[in-house]
Formats: structure tokens, C-alpha cells, sequence
């Protein structure tokens, strides 16, 4: 299995957000549907390891989420639905950095920024777009060696463009051996995903759908 969850909790306070017994994915595409409210945000910061957490995620049967922290956060990467980054950075800043902390190859984000249309790279993030910023969050989610991609939300604020490019890069790393979980109000089919799965995250826990 390429990421397992076991006996997995999320508490903000007294308040229970998630509680998933068990669930597995093995290589493919995986699309998680809910209501606003339901945890999907949660649930893939959860992943990411931006929130403590009770129980077990296991990468690649072998990095333990808490227990092997630097080796799984190299292997899983994380695109959020409305990023906020500081705004005295730069695109350039932020991609060198994360390039630098993923071990990104080389010209991979040159690869990225040309990709995605990226042409503001000296451009304060206080003076971008909610539209600019997202595309530099979705560069971010693909840069190093990931095995997992999770995109939360990836369509929104984006143009066709960078939709249809986000698309290709989706095909090329899948191709490459990349399993991806995604959470859109949109669809993807119509853009030629297979998907492999769907999961609805609903009363705490990811249920499959047929």
C-alpha cells in the first residue's frame, strides 16, 4: 500500500473532527469528496504532518508518519485549497527554499514555474492575486521525489490555462509513479483523469463510494 491510516483521530479541543478506523490506497488517482465543514482540510493537513494527531499514517509500508517525520514529509506533498504565505516573500523565495528542503532536481522548478506560468517570480506575495499565489502553492506540491501529492481544492481561483497545465503535470507525474489524492466540487473526468477511487469524508470517517 503507498499510504495506510490506522486508528486515526483529530481533536480541535473537546471536539472530535475525525475518527478513521482504517483506510489504505495503493498507486492511482483518488478523488475525496465532502461538505464544506467535513475535514477534508483537516484530514490532508492531518497527512501532511501540519497537526498533531492520535494513531498511525504509513507511507510506502515503511515511513511512519511520527516515528520516521523526516523521511515521509520528503515523500508527501501537500497543495492547500487557500494558501497564505508572508507577504514580504517572493515566489522565487518561497520555491528555492522548498526546492532546497524537498531535494528537488535539478531544473525541476524552473520546469514547474515555466509550466504553471509563473512570470512574477520577484513580486511580493502581498501584491499577488489569490489567483498568482495558488499557482506558486501548486508548483510547490510537485517539487522534489514525492510518492503522494495531495491537492486540496486545486481548481479554484486558477485560469484555463493553468488548469490545463496543472492537468498535464498530474498525467506526467502519475505516469512517472505518483499516486495523487484530490478533493475538488469539480470534476476531472471531463479533462481526461481516471480516476481510481472516490472516498466521501463524511461523520468523521472516509467512506468508499461505487
Amino acid at each position: 500500500m503507498v499510504l495506510q491510516v490506522a486508528d486515526l483521530k483529530q481533536k480541535y479541543g473537546p471536539h472530535e473532527v475525525l475518527n478513521i478506523p482504517s483506510w489504505a490506497i495503493d498507486y492511482g488517482i483518488y478523488w475525496i469528496h465532502g461538505e464544506n465543514g467535513a475535514g477534508k482540510s483537516t484530514l490532508f493537513r492531518t497527512l501532511s504532518g501540519m497537526l498533531p494527531f492520535t494513531g498511525d499514517v504509513i507511507l510506502n509500508e515503511q515511513y511512519n508518519l511520527k516515528k520516521q517525520s523526516v523521511d515521509y514529509l520528503l515523500r508527501l506533498n501537500l497543495g492547500e485549497a487557500e494558501p497564505l504565505y508572508p507577504s514580504f516573500l517572493t515566489p522565487t523565495d518561497l520555491i528555492s527554499f522548498v526546492s532546497e528542503s524537498k531535494r528537488g532536481p535539478a531544473g525541476q522548478s524552473e520546469m514547474l514555474i515555466e509550466a504553471l506560468g509563473i512570470n512574477y517570480l520577484k513580486h511580493p506575495f502581498g501584491s499577488c492575486s489569490s489567483g498568482m499565489v495558488k499557482k506558486v502553492s501548486l508548483a510547490l506540491s510537485f517539487l522534489g521525489n514525492p510518492s503522494v501529492i495531495i491537492l486540496d481544492e486545486p481548481l479554484i481561483t486558477i485560469d484555463q490555462e493553468a488548469k490545463s497545465a496543472l492537468f498535464e503535470l498530474i498525467k506526467t507525474y502519475h505516469a512517472q509513479g505518483v499516486t495523487f489524492v484530490l478533493s475538488s466540487h469539480q470534476t476531472f473526468q471531463q479533462e481526461g483523469l481516471t480516476v481510481t477511487g472516490s472516498y466521501a469524508l463524511k461523520n468523521k470517517t472516509l467512506q468508499a463510494l461505487v
